[in-house]
């Protein structure tokens, strides 16, 4: 280990705070509505396998990057590219994380291993060459996160709803979006064009994301006033959550179009107070609605 070098900075390498993404693992339970002990824990472990297996690509992603990255003004501070970890070390860590994650998903269910397999070569393709072609990088990155729900559904048993696949598909890529929109600004103020928004302008961007969020109160509408959900929860009620999703989605834009604050997701949902009670209301109020009998 490099003299200096902190826990924290590998905490930093691994990306921790981005595990926050694994969450989605945990949906397919949340909306079947079986909460027993035994499927939450086995979600629980299928989001730590995915996780582990998330910081590998991240390290992946730093190592090839750690040029481009010095020349980021916030990616510059990364453990790699700010020199705090050497990069043979982070090749340690990330083929420990990567077997780790991929032998112990095997170990529990083939098929786990099957959808975490192919999380890490779409990832590995996207940092090598498809994170540089526009709009299919939007996709793929969407595709990660309905690979977490699959996940879930395979470790608790429960099948996956088309409808929340699709949702969280269309919230992907709205996040995704805002990403690039950040990104381009900060290289549009210095002069510099980075290869993952080459092909995009601003007004597209703009546009791309409020198609999206219109997609996506839509669909949600649409999903809680199916026929199919309204048998599953013995209600017809669940459309009044719909305000949280619109103001959710409201605060994001506000974000990003009048903060220009959009860079990392993962730190708006940690540091926004706004969006935090909007998430928390949320589930609160599905939940009573479901189990209120309303």
């Amino acid at each position: 280990m490099l003299k200096g070098i902190t826990f924290k900075d590998y905490l930093e390498l691994i990306r921790v705070k981005q595990w926050i993404k694994n969450l989605f693992v945990f949906t397919p339970l949340f909306f079947s509505f079986h909460f027993h002990p035994e499927l939450f824990l086995k979600n629980v472990v299928a989001f730590l396998i995915f996780s582990l297996a998330a910081s590998s690509v991240y390290i992946f992603n730093d190592i090839k990057d750690v040029e481009e990255d010095r020349k980021h003004p916030v990616k510059r501070y990364r453990p790699l590219a700010s020199g705090r970890i050497k990069v043979k070390h982070s090749v340690v860590l990330m083929v420990f994380l990567l077997l780790t994650s991929l032998i112990t998903s095997f170990i529990l269910d083939y098929r786990l291993f099957l959808v975490l397999t192919i999380y890490v070569l779409i990832n590995i393709l996207y940092s090598t060459k498809l994170k540089h072609i526009s709009i299919i990088d939007l996709i793929v990155i969407a595709v990660g996160f309905d690979l977490r729900l699959l996940a879930g559904s395979i470790t608790a048993s429960i099948s996956l709803s088309n409808w929340i696949v699709v949702i969280t598909f269309l919230l992907a890529v709205f996040l995704a979006a805002s990403k690039r929109r950040e990104d381009f600004l900060l290289y549009l103020n210095s002069n510099k064009v980075r290869r993952n928004i080459d092909r995009y302008n601003l007004e597209f961007l703009n546009a791309t994301m409020v198609f999206m969020a219109s997609v996506i109160v839509v669909s949600y509408i649409m999903y809680t006033v199916s026929d199919s959900v309204v048998k599953r929860y013995n209600t017809d009620k669940l459309y009044l959550t719909s305000i949280f999703v619109i103001l959710g989605i409201l605060r994001y834009m506000q974000i990003t179009f009048v903060e220009n604050k959009s860079g990392n997701p993962t730190e708006i949902v940690i540091n926004d107070r706004f969006l935090q009670i909007v998430i928390v209301l949320w589930l609160i109020s599905f939940f009573i609605i479901v189990r209120g009998g309303f």
